[in-house]
């Protein structure tokens, strides 16, 4: 069996590649690792279960649910909340783990099972392959220990899990929001009630659009990863900034006045620097990944802050972040993480905050995110390649040298195995955009050729 887990949780097509088997026995496993089911003496372990308004996610909850339960842990459902809402009500209810039923910003089709451990913390590839080992184990023939009579597991509806949430929000905010318009885009997703609300309790006047989930539209050409329809109603409203979440809300981009995109490496220079100001920027440090823009880098650097770089994928940060106690971290993608006040990137959180800088300063978000410049980055991805092999092929290797030499101190070159897609990225940054179109162009040539 290949390895089940990507870089966040279990993802496929729904029913297709996870099937309610697969759900219901990874949910039993997970049982059994993360909540220890059956050594608690007079313990009885508890799961909180949500999920975004994929169609899918109605059955996928029923088997997640099904599988926990018949492991002797008792089930939380908060229903349709983001991930980060998950991840907090799992810490703030002292549970024993966590499930979201989400494929983020995928399309409709897919969906996926998050798994978070005790506390609200994305699992470590120790405790994913444990998982994986046991699910193999009893997928091959040995049996289940499974209770019996009032040892199964409970299950009820935990609603107050929205007004919990939403108050945490708007607790932690530095200022209010009164006198700023903020079009909000929900992605038809897991956000399209928190969001607005949070906004508005916080003083902001809100317009909002792709909130109206109906099972089969979400990420359809809205939200984080189809910015065009945010611009256009930031224009028409003459709205202050607007702010796109996908799928699940754990991402935030957003836009300023002009409808120009500001992208995640902005949101955390803007961030950075308010929180130095109120003195909660540990260490002076900002944690991103090795995507993030050379512009950020340097911006840092002028700034006087010090950015380390860490693999792609927002756990990879969040472990960096945990081993060092530094406050904030994030990608490019607009996974940003303030680790005071979430465990997990919080794409609403990160928008009521930046919200909350522009309001506090007077300034245009423009103002605010032109802290950074952003060099010509130029992403390809190539589909339907061995993603397995980007690091052992001696002509990609011969390639990719090629090009750094080209670029020189000027640029650089990133090739990296999607961990949700059968698809190699290539990114190519330069001083030039051209130079980095025609980089990123051949190398992606190389990859189909190398690796197809």
């Amino acid at each position: 069996m290949g390895r089940l887990f990507g870089t966040d949780g279990v993802r496929g097509v729904a029913n297709a590649d996870l099937t309610a088997e697969l759900a219901l026995g990874l949910s039993v496993a997970a049982a059994h690792v993360l909540a220890e089911a059956g050594s608690f003496e007079g313990h009885r372990p508890v799961a909180v279960v949500g999920r975004d308004p994929r169609a899918s996610g109605e059955f996928l909850e029923a088997a997640v649910v099904a599988g926990l339960a018949s492991a002797g842990v008792d089930v939380l459902l908060v229903g349709v909340l983001p991930t980060p809402a998950v991840a907090f009500l799992t810490a703030e209810l002292g549970a024993d783990l966590g499930v979201m039923l989400s494929a983020s910003h995928n399309a409709m089709p897919d969906n996926g099972v998050k798994f978070l451990a005790r506390g609200g913390h994305k699992l470590d590839d120790e405790l994913e392959e444990r998982i994986e080992a046991v699910y193999e184990e009893h997928r091959t023939g040995a049996p289940w220990d499974r209770p019996t009579g009032g040892g199964v597991g409970r299950v009820r509806s935990y609603d107050e899990g929205f007004e919990r949430y939403v108050t945490h929000l708007v607790g932690v905010l530095p200022n209010r929001l009164d006198g700023l318009k903020v079009v909000l885009d929900e992605a038809h997703g897991a956000a399209s009630l928190v969001s607005p609300e949070a906004f508005t309790r916080a003083g902001a006047e809100i317009v909002t659009i792709g909130a109206e989930p109906d099972g089969l539209n979400i990420n359809d050409g809205c939200g984080s990863t189809h910015l065009g329809k945010l611009q256009a109603a930031v224009l028409e409203h003459g709205a202050d900034l607007g702010i796109a979440h996908d799928g699940d809300a754990d991402r935030c981009l957003a836009v300023d006045h002009t409808g120009a995109e500001v992208d995640g490496d902005q949101i955390m220079a803007v961030l950075a620097l308010a929180m130095r100001e109120r003195g909660v920027l540990r260490a002076d440090t900002v944690v991103a990944t090795v995507m993030s823009n050379l512009g950020f880098k340097l911006a840092m650097e002028r700034e006087g802050l010090s950015l380390i770089q860490a693999a792609v994928g927002d756990r990879y940060v969040l472990e960096e972040m945990k081993e060092h106690g530094y406050a904030l971290g994030g990608e490019q993608s607009g996974h940003v993480i303030i680790s005071d006040h979430a465990t997990t990137g919080d794409g609403t959180l990160t928008g009521l905050l930046l919200a909350a800088r522009v309001a506090q300063t007077g300034r245009t978000l423009r103002d605010l995110a032109s802290v950074m410049v952003r060099l010509p980055q130029v992403l390809v991805n190539v589909p339907d390649v061995d993603r397995t092999r980007v690091g052992s092929s001696a002509e990609l290797a011969a390639a990719v040298a090629e090009a750094e030499r080209e670029l020189g101190a000027t640029g650089r070159v990133l090739l990296r195995p999607s961990g949700t897609e059968p698809l190699v990225r290539v990114m190519v940054e330069a001083a030039d955009i051209d130079q980095a179109r025609s980089v990123a162009g051949r190398l992606a040539d190389v990859v189909k050729s190398a690796l197809g």
